[in-house]
């Protein structure tokens, strides 16, 4: 079942639970925090951000999983095949970063343990600044960047719940294809990152979980040799998918919505060659890694082991009306990451 919300709502009813469950292309449900039947500590609000040129990248991430705050930064090298990461972690902040209730509008403003963070929304840009002296031993990094976002064109947007939880949701939307320009400064070095070949992502989310859990997502955004712009978002593994799945193609600002799609690898060896295969046939890909951005957090109660997979894609995808668009070493990225928290 592929459940389409298309009216918008509120998120939650006053015990907690969804008032729709499903997929949409716009973040159309507000996001009534005040409903959540929930203490402080399980409340998981986030804000991740991926912008990729071909041979570099940088992740930001800001996330406030109520009993501490999470402020990350990753500086990939794909020529080298190399990454550097570095985070700084702040104790019961019990939601007071006040992560805005919606990406459509709102700014993050942070400044802590010598790390500065700003992301500001306009109607069509993300304007991303970050500053962390401190960086990998004080080599030190910042960033100026600026993604453009159409208002028109699809997102994926999905709301669900877990089965035996119903008070516990994901809302979550992912905004893929996004034109990205500006600079990073790592060390003496400056990248520059330009709209012609360079693309973010953002992965906006809110919501109540289960304590442990086990989540699959994969991403790309590029063009097509004659300029079209063309990406995907894909998982599975994280709550009751029954009424959607989270799986959408974009081509020319449009999203096609596909079923459920597997993704095969070697948990021994994530660098070996992966294999994604879709249900409907509409998702078919090889995945060759560059680089396996791994970490590992294990704090008493709480555990994080993550692998995010940068490489390139190639194979098709088959739009709404049948058409094949063959995808050839288009760069993006795969995870499997298992939480207890």
């Amino acid at each position: 079942m592929q459940n389409e919300i298309t009216q918008p709502s509120d998120l939650l009813d006053p015990s907690g639970e969804l008032v729709q469950k499903g997929w949409a292309r716009k973040l159309i449900l507000n996001f009534n925090r005040e409903y959540i039947s929930a203490g402080w500590s399980r409340i998981k609000e986030w804000d991740y951000y991926a912008i990729l040129h071909p041979d570099y990248g940088i992740t930001f991430t800001i996330s406030d999983l109520g009993y501490a705050a999470l402020l990350a930064v990753v500086w990939l090298d794909f020529k080298k095949k190399t990454f550097i990461s570095d985070d700084r972690l702040v104790w019961f902040t019990r939601g007071n970063l006040k992560l805005p209730r919606t990406s459509d509008e709102g700014d993050i403003e942070f400044s802590k343990k010598g790390m500065k963070v700003s992301f500001k929304k306009t109607p069509n840009t993300r304007i991303l600044n970050f500053n962390f002296p401190e960086f990998n031993e004080g080599m030190g990094i910042k960033a100026e960047l600026t993604l453009s976002q159409d208002p028109k064109m699809d997102t994926m947007v999905i709301a669900s719940s877990w089965k035996k939880k119903p008070t516990r949701f994901y809302y979550n939307q992912k905004i893929n294809c996004m034109p990205a320009k500006g600079s990073v400064q790592v060390g003496d070095h400056s990248y520059e990152f330009n709209e012609n070949d360079c693309f973010g992502v953002l992965d906006w989310g809110r919501g109540v979980w289960t304590y442990k859990n086990t989540w699959y997502w994969g991403s790309a955004s590029g063009k097509l040799d004659d300029g079209t712009p063309v990406g995907w978002n894909i998982g599975h593994g994280f709550s009751d998918r029954s009424q959607a799945s989270e799986n959408l193609l974009f081509y020319k600002g449009v999203g096609h919505k596909i079923e459920d799609v597997t993704f095969h690898f070697d948990r021994n060896d994530f660098l070996r060659p992966w294999k994604f295969t879709s249900s409907d046939g509409r998702f078919e890909m090889d995945f060759e890694p560059i680089v396996d951005r791994n970490s590992m957090f294990n704090f008493l109660i709480i555990k994080s082991e993550q692998h995010q997979v940068f490489g390139y894609f190639t194979g098709d995808i088959i739009l709404d009306d049948g058409n094949k668009i063959h995808i050839d070493r288009m760069l993006g990225f795969a995870e499997e990451v298992y939480n207890k928290w």
